[in-house]
């Protein structure tokens, strides 16, 4: 029995250890696949830059697992950083002759939108062409591809011209059905994170931001399509007013939103057209990786520019869990911050935030690193889709802030929220609570019962201390009185476009625009342009996430169309209690 036991611990020892084997095995072949596909292909002559504008705009390129496409049918993910990078590479490339965007549903900030298309325009300046072609046009996609000398519209196809929305979502009512009340605290009337948990509607100040910040992105969405397609922005709201996407697609071609309608073979008979090929020829397309990743032939020089790429929640240390999204954390950004200070051939740092916000206590941290490293060498934002509430505080110290006219910014206002569960608990799960106690506040925040007068007291005086210290960390990096940030704060949210005009942003401009502010600042002529942080490889966490993977779509096939809002609770419940961030899900359409 004894040896039965002994071989049988053996087997199953060996079993678990064949499995480990096997899997880190899997990991590193896929891991090799990934490294080999990552090098790219050449670009070859007469190539034609293909970019599909179907997924999502990320700001960077690279981190997504390669097995992406099994969860994700047709969708991609393009990295923002990848492709403002391969354009400029593709305009002085002899062997890309111009660029094909084929249109679909894509999903970004309007903002890094806007940058996109600044690059396809800058790319058309070289005399090379851009021809777009979709089935269906987002409104997204049309901006984009708005720029394009040629758009092609299939015959039964359509274009989304409907403007521009925000349908948030409201969970008080579920959550009085399950029993929870949200206890909020907060400064700030245009704060309006918070309203989904306690109001069934928005709030007079929340609605009026909303659309004075809606109205803003649409009027330069408006201006730009106007001047790419000569056409008058009256007659381009009338036809958003229509409702385009259910037209006959010869009325677009009458109003000039498109040129022609055409189906995929006659796109292709176009190309070859502007490339001068027979019926019969091939055409070559390129990829944005493949360009991104062609020689750079730029002279390198020591003297370095840094790029700090920040983008997320910022958290004070990573979440896991329902979110396995990029996030910023406190000490990885601080030691990220504090090896750029300490690098002697980096003169000067542009940090790239998109962010909504979130711990307040994460953000001062943030602050602070980057007024030690303002100290040393000059520091410049550059704000990408949004840079608001927790996004601002971080940002406002620098030498200069940079950001689009349709970025979101500003949100400068605290906020906590704490559930009170004690109807679930005690009512409808009939539990009971008892304390002991040795002084008056020892059980502050227990299970069972909402905050008293004393504690909501202590609480919102809390938030209050956050609020004054966030303006007044405005004030300083703004040069501005704090009484007159307090005017322009209180929460609201402002464009870049807006922001500008109230002192909260110095200029309008993109990445390359703020780079080169940077090295004026350090007085650099020649320098070197470098990315940070490396991204961290998909495979660190590819078991954690599978496993979470599989227990999220669980959770989310039992719970069906309650999963965002108990999915939005639990990390809610995760977070630091004070918070400065935009709201949740603003639903921008």
């Amino acid at each position: 029995m004894k040896d039965f036991l002994k071989y049988t611990l053996a087997t199953v020892v060996g079993l678990i250890l064949a499995s480990i084997i096997f899997t880190v095995i899997s990991i590193i072949s896929i891991a090799g696949m990934v490294a080999s596909e990552s090098a790219g292909s050449p670009v070859e002559k007469n190539s034609i830059l293909r970019i599909k504008l179907q997924g999502e705009l990320v700001d960077r390129a690279g981190e997504g697992s390669p097995m992406e496409f099994l969860n994700r049918g047709e969708q991609t993910i393009i990295g923002l950083d990848q492709a403002l990078d391969a354009l400029k590479k593709a305009a002085t490339n002899d062997k890309v002759k111009g660029i094909y965007l084929e249109a679909g549903s894509f999903a970004a900030y309007p903002a890094d939108l806007q940058e996109l298309r600044r690059a396809l325009a800058e790319f058309k300046e070289s005399g090379k062409w851009v021809v777009a072609y979709g089935d269906q046009y987002s409104r997204g996609a049309y901006y984009l591809c708005s720029v394009a000398d040629e758009i092609i519209l299939n015959p039964i196809g359509a274009i989304d011209w409907s403007g521009m929305s925000s349908q948030p979502m409201f969970y008080t009512g579920l959550m009085k059905k399950v029993g929870v009340r949200m206890q909020v605290f907060k400064v700030g009337t245009y704060k309006s994170a918070v309203e989904p948990f306690v109001n069934t509607e928005m709030s007079e100040a929340n609605r009026e931001q909303t659309k004075s910040y809606l109205s803003s992105m649409w009027n330069c969405m408006l201006r730009d399509v106007a001047a790419s397609r000569k056409l008058d922005v009256a007659v381009l709201n009338t036809l958003a007013d229509s409702t385009t996407v259910f037209c006959e697609a010869q009325v677009l071609v009458d109003n000039k939103l498109t040129d022609k309608l055409g189906y995929m073979s006659d796109v292709k008979e176009a190309l070859r057209q502007r490339l001068e090929l027979d019926e019969d020829d091939d055409l070559t397309f390129t990829t944005l990786a493949d360009v991104a990743a062609s020689d750079d032939l730029g002279k390198k020089v020591d003297e370095e520019v840094a790029v700090y790429y920040a983008y997320g929640e910022i958290n004070d240390a990573p979440e896991m869990g329902f979110s396995q999204e990029h996030q910023i954390t406190t000490q990885a950004t601080i030691k990220d911050l504090q090896e750029l200070r300490k690098d002697d051939d980096v003169k000067a740092v542009v940090i790239r935030v998109n962010s909504p916000g979130g711990s307040a206590f994460a953000s001062e941290q943030i602050w602070h690193e980057v007024q030690l490293l303002r100290a040393e060498k000059p520091v410049v934002v550059s704000m990408g889709g949004v840079a608001a509430s927790g996004g601002y505080y971080i940002s406002c110290g620098a030498n200069e802030i940079w950001a689009e006219p349709m970025t979101l910014t500003g949100s400068i206002g605290i906020f906590g929220m704490i559930p009170d569960a004690s109807e679930l608990l005690t009512d409808k799960l009939g539990l009971s609570f008892d304390v002991v106690k040795t002084n008056a506040l020892s059980d502050f925040g227990a299970m069972g019962r909402p905050f008293n007068a004393t504690e909501t007291a202590l609480l919102q005086g809390h938030i209050n201390r956050g609020y004054e210290l966030f303006t007044g960390r405005v004030a300083g990096g703004r040069g501005l009185e704090q009484d007159s940030v307090k005017v322009i704060a209180e929460g609201r949210v402002w464009t870049g476009e807006q922001a500008q005009k109230i002192g909260l942003v110095d200029k309008l401009g993109n990445l390359d625009d703020a780079i080169a502010s940077a090295a004026k600042l350090a007085e650099l002529e020649d320098y070197t342009v470098g990315s940070y942080p490396a991204p961290e490889p998909w495979y660190m966490g590819l078991l954690d996430k599978s496993a979470d993977d599989y227990m999220q779509g669980k959770i989310r096939a039992a719970l069906g169309e309650f999963y965002p809002a108990v999915s939005l609770v639990r990390r809610i419940g995760k977070m630091d209690p004070v918070q400065a961030r935009l709201p949740f899900d603003p639903n921008i359409k």
